[in-house]
């Protein structure tokens, strides 16, 4: 059996096609549907990316970002308690980014949110790779792409230091003393490191999973190497076979390398299943998708934002230089032009666009075949399913939900129904 999750962004939903709503909510109400309709497929969790800044990477400009709604988006974490108030067993990761929140809030805010989650909290653990982020926060730049991943490692100590300020039975409720929690189980931390300083002790009481599950997703050696440290579960490349089995490897000997079980670690694989009731009809909505000149700007200006290069500097019909570099997200840069050895770079975009270069089209028992066969290959641990197109509607959750799962759940390569409550649990099911 694999795990499944889903990657979504907090925006109106699909507001220029047939099965949104035009973008005119923005209460959440189509996530929360969402959340339960990715509950009753019996999803691991649902992780809610986002990022701080509206982009000016693509031509030097807002023009594209805020055209196609690149990154105009809401705050992920009042989403999160949304769906967690509305399921009982999904679990909810939101986006929260070391280099702006600080320590303590955070490692609060997420305290907070597992107890009304009931121990489904995670949290995705982001540098940012944006300039124009830094500019928010009242910086001129962000800091070194190597060193916003020392200065992560840091913060994680800390945050984890927090969470542990209290035993773990600290709480007794005694009437017979009138003592509500047990001061000598609740310690200050006096935390001081080379970024980060924190007296402690955090002012809530431990959460269900104690600490909130983490979700990482850098793909370059200094992420790695924060994910093997400290992560439950990462949002992996799917740059074909041989390079997802290297990566899962790679992780695992970093994971032993730091004292860890491998297995209390669950990659899943970003991918975008196309499916239909013809394999026919799934190609041409592929080729419907993918080759609308709007689709490839937005995907240009997508891409854009996440690496800090502007993509509209290169000729669409010839290969993207071989030296381009970033401070932005490397493994995203590494990501997308491991799909265009010898392409193009509208070949790059139109082919299978930033998710992934395993393609999973056809019908829906299909495409269950085609997954099922790749994570044996690979051998786990799952996939995180995101939208292929523009904007997230109705219509592919659907798709996903009541026409691929169940395809995956007869074949017992997914759960059918859960047999833990808690999110961490989940993910060390099998």
């Amino acid at each position: 059996m694999f795990h499944l999750g889903w990657f979504l962004n907090f925006v109106a939903d699909e507001w220029n096609g047939n099965w949104g709503d035009g973008g005119r909510d923005f209460t959440g109400n189509f996530y929360v549907e969402m959340a339960k309709d990715l509950e009753r497929a019996k999803f691991d969790y649902v992780l809610i990316e986002d990022k701080l800044m509206v982009s000016t990477a693509y031509g030097g400009t807002m023009e594209h970002d805020l055209k196609h709604g690149v990154n105009p988006k809401h705050d992920p974490v009042p989403l999160a308690v949304l769906m967690a108030n509305a399921t009982t067993r999904l679990g909810v990761v939101p986006t929260m980014s070391t280099s702006f929140y600080p320590p303590f809030l955070l490692a609060r805010l997420c305290s907070t949110i597992d107890h009304i989650a009931r121990g489904r909290f995670g949290w995705n653990v982001v540098t940012s790779g944006e300039d124009r982020a830094a500019q928010n926060f009242g910086l001129d730049k962000l800091y070194e792409h190597d060193e916003r991943y020392v200065r992560a490692s840091e913060y994680l100590e800390l945050v984890s230091k927090l969470w542990e300020s209290w035993e773990p039975d600290a709480i007794e409720r005694d009437y017979m003393t009138g003592t509500y929690a047990n001061y000598k189980k609740v310690h200050t931390i006096d935390f001081e490191g080379k970024y980060y300083k924190s007296r402690g002790p955090l002012n809530t009481a431990p959460s269900p999973q104690y600490r909130p599950t983490i979700a990482q997703a850098g793909a370059s050696p200094p992420g790695r190497e924060l994910a093997a440290q400290h992560a439950d579960t990462i949002v992996a490349p799917a740059n074909g076979v041989e390079a997802m089995k290297a990566y899962r490897d790679d992780i695992h000997a970093r994971m032993k390398a730091n004292g860890r079980d491998p297995s209390h670690c669950k990659l899943l694989y970003l991918v975008t299943p196309i499916v239909a009731d013809t394999h026919e009809e799934a190609l041409a909505k592929r080729e419907r998708w993918f080759n609308d000149p709007l689709y490839i700007e937005y995907m240009l200006a997508e891409i854009s934002s996440i690496t800090e290069i502007d993509f509209a500097q290169f000729d669409l019909d010839e290969p993207v230089p071989s030296d381009v570099s970033t401070n932005g997200e490397r493994g995203a840069l590494e990501s997308f032009l491991a799909r265009g050895k010898g392409k193009t770079l509208r070949e790059i975009v139109t082919g299978s666009g930033l998710s992934g270069n395993v393609p999973f089209i056809g019908t829906p028992a299909e495409v269950a075949d085609e997954m099922g066969a790749v994570m044996d290959e690979v051998g786990g641990d799952g996939y995180l399913i995101t939208s292929p197109v523009m904007r997230l509607n109705r219509r592919y959750v659907t798709e996903i939900t009541d026409g691929l799962i169940p395809e995956l759940q007869k074949r017992g390569l997914v759960r059918s129904e859960y047999t833990t409550t808690m999110l961490r649990d989940h993910l060390r099911e099998f």
